[in-house]
């Protein structure tokens, strides 16, 4: 008897492990579930659908409760509900107190369907997506019958063109430790699934025992943005079943979350159609306060590990950890440095710099080479024509018509005399001449008659010979040549140097003195 009995308890604990075997498999391809677990009815999950039913029916239903029963769909399906006719729920005026109210959705604030109480069987009611979120309610007073419900996948007809999906490649990963680094890429490094298939993968987080999860998404963005029923990403909080569903993104922005649980979930679904959608999010695990010893209060409620203060990344909610870290930065090229590599550094340094002293002092000592232009190397073609003086013709004394000249000169020698009288007496009597010598030649000229000659010099250069008169020497006059005709010389101070005007004052002067003693003797 007793053998018998062992042997019908082994068959037993096969069975059951055979059932929950079976089960398991189930609640791979059917995720739905209930809030609270154990306290709300019934639950038959099937591989295509499924049944479940209010606290105690078809009995009456408890007071004071409140069950939440969601309901998800296989990807590229939908969810058709149905109500069994013995239903019974206390009625109401807008079902304010005891009623089923029903979400296209799998959150409580998912587009309402509808609220029903009463006697009235509520009508069928199919799903937009892959998800249902039912909730009831009972009060503290007067209960009814309550309700049973059955569901069925249907295909969605929004994907009725791209047919039945092919089978999902399995894709789940395990990871731990204080802080971490959860990517979709690691779909593909890892081998998981091809670019080019649907995926449905999952990121079991383990934190330590009494510890939460935070997690921060460093990048999110999902190809076809809005688009629930074609990518999201989830986040779970203690385990993958529907009813532990925290946060479901799809949009264009994703937010912290905070887990309560020491097992955090995160869920990626792609189709074909969507496998450009990314995300990387960084985990921490940490616990509330008291802080521990060898743990950072990050001022928010966390105590993270000392290891993940000033590491670059920010851990906290707030950057509370990576705040005055100027001690422990990372080092850089001048921290590495040591004594022997310091020193030949500075003595290059110094080489370097002795070399450039060096080598400005030559160039300051070494002669220069100058260069000095020469009177016949100049060339006036240098200068433009625009700036080019006008050339003053100074006299043009011909032995042959001297008389005549000197009659023109007449008004010359009388502004002459004017300005000698008022400037510093000569040096010696024959450098200007004798007063005389001077009167005779005047006397001489009045008794020729005047000749309508052109006048040789005009009122405007007239004072250009009157002014060159200061100094010269019996030497420079002689230097010139009276038997030829005058070079014209340019009278421009600019442009001529102090000898050669000193010259052109000899010249001038000069051949007047000359022309007056020939004269002289031609009268005698």
């Amino acid at each position: 008897m007793v053998h018998g009995h062992s042997f019908l308890h082994v068959v037993a604990v096969v069975l059951i492990l055979g059932l929950s075997g079976e089960a398991k498999k189930e609640a791979v391809k059917n995720n739905s579930g209930i809030q609270p677990a154990g306290q709300c009815g019934t639950w038959v999950k099937e591989p295509e659908g499924g049944l479940f039913t209010s606290p105690n029916y078809p009995n009456k239903y408890p007071p004071e409760r409140e069950c939440i029963y969601i309901i998800e769909a296989p990807p590229r399906q939908c969810i058709d509900l149905f109500f069994d006719e013995k239903y019974s729920i206390e009625p109401s005026w807008e079902c304010k107190f005891d009623h089923i109210e029903v979400r296209d959705g799998p959150f409580g604030f998912s587009p309402i369907i509808g609220r029903y109480c009463g006697r009235q069987v509520p009508p069928y009611i199919r799903s937009s997506g892959r998800y249902l979120w039912i909730k009831f309610v009972s009060d503290g007073e007067l209960e009814a019958m309550g309700f049973s419900a059955s569901y069925n996948f249907t295909a969605d007809p929004d994907f009725k063109d791209l047919g039945a999906p092919k089978p999902l490649p399995f894709c789940e990963f395990e990871m731990g430790g204080p802080e971490g680094i959860v990517e979709s890429q690691q779909i593909t490094k890892d081998g998981k699934a091809l670019q080019t298939e649907a995926v449905d993968c999952k990121w079991y987080i383990r934190a330590p025992p009494r510890s939460k999860i935070y997690l921060r998404f460093l990048d999110y963005e999902m190809q076809n943005s809005n688009e629930c029923k074609r990518n999201f990403v989830a986040v779970y909080d203690g385990s993958s079943s529907v009813e532990d569903l925290k946060n479901k993104f799809c949009s264009t922005v994703a937010n912290d979350v905070m887990l309560v649980n020491a097992l955090g979930v995160i869920r990626m679904w792609a189709d074909e159609g969507s496998r450009k959608s990314r995300f990387r999010i960084l985990f921490t695990t940490f616990q509330e306060p008291p802080c521990e010893a060898d743990t950072f209060f990050c001022h928010s409620n966390m105590c993270i590990n000392n290891t993940l203060v000033c590491n670059g990344i920010q851990n906290c909610v707030y950057p509370w950890d990576e705040n005055h870290c100027k001690e422990k930065r990372k080092a850089n090229i001048l921290d590495n440095l040591n004594n022997t590599n310091g020193t030949i550094i500075g003595v290059t340094c110094c080489i370097v710099i002795i070399l450039l002293i060096v080598s400005v002092i030559v160039q300051i000592k070494q002669p220069r080479k100058k260069y000095i232009l020469h009177r016949e190397d100049f060339d006036p073609t240098m200068f433009q024509e625009v700036f080019e003086p006008p050339h003053y013709e100074l006299c043009t004394l011909r032995s042959a018509a001297a008389s005549a000249d000197l009659v023109d000169l007449t008004e010359d020698f009388e502004s002459y005399h004017k300005l000698r009288r008022s400037s510093s007496r000569c040096v010696h009597d024959h450098h200007c001449g004798s007063q005389l010598s001077i009167a005779k030649a005047s006397a001489i000229l009045t008794d020729i008659p005047p000749q309508p000659v052109r006048p040789l010099l005009p009122a405007s250069n007239r004072r250009s010979i009157l002014v060159m008169k200061h100094s010269y020497s019996q030497e420079a006059a002689d230097a010139c040549d009276l038997d030829d005709d005058l070079e014209e010389v340019p009278t421009t101070s600019h442009r001529l140097s102090r000898h050669e005007k000193a010259v052109q004052r000899f010249c001038l002067i000069g051949s007047l003195s000359k022309h007056e003693s020939e004269y002289n003797t031609t009268r005698v």
